[in-house]
């Protein structure tokens, strides 16, 4: 709403959100790289002419940027005079900032792994490695903490690791 509005920054900000999803759509159809930038520029174009005729009610604000990038990319290919498709695989890999999921499902793996292991240690060991390593506390601060000499907390946190190691290792 506001890129109708010709807020600049607002459009800077659809872009940034969008143009790889648009360029996309507009590699699948125009089937060649260079096509399907110089789509993707009169799409943005287009986009900023026309924002203001944006209606939230009749759909989403990406069904509409995906429509006008697809009509953009037909209009292109039939100008070309080509009906040669290219398979998808041999379209150009398309970067994407987020983590791969098997990544992602690896990450949660991880966690959950190190939670459960940390739940098998003694309560006074896993109080003070949560509070070191996940509160920032120095083991000066947890010994005044927990009212113990410097030396105790040290060993607390100490067997308290290795236990965790032996789970970790164990569950790997």
């Amino acid at each position: 709403m506001r890129t109708g509005q010709d807020d600049r920054d607002a459009f800077r900000t659809v872009y940034t959100m969008t143009s790889a999803k648009l360029f996309g759509i507009c590699l699948r159809i125009c089937g060649e790289r260079q096509g399907a930038e110089d789509v993707l520029h009169d799409v943005y174009l287009t986009i900023w002419n026309r924002a203001g005729a944006y209606q939230p009610g009749r759909a989403s604000p990406i069904s509409w940027l995906a429509t006008i990038a697809r009509n953009r990319a037909i209009d292109w290919r039939r100008r070309q005079g080509r009906t040669r498709s290219v398979a998808i695989e041999e379209a150009d890999a398309i970067s994407d900032g987020h983590p791969a999921q098997d990544d992602v499902l690896l990450a949660d793996e991880a966690n959950a792994r190190l939670h459960h292991c940390l739940e098998g240690i003694e309560d006074r060991q896993r109080g003070a490695i949560r509070s070191a390593f996940f509160g920032g506390l120095t083991y000066a601060e947890l010994a005044e903490r927990q009212a113990v000499p410097l030396g105790t907390m040290k060993s607390w946190v100490r067997r308290g690791l290795l236990a965790l190691r032996r789970c970790l290792d164990v569950d790997a």
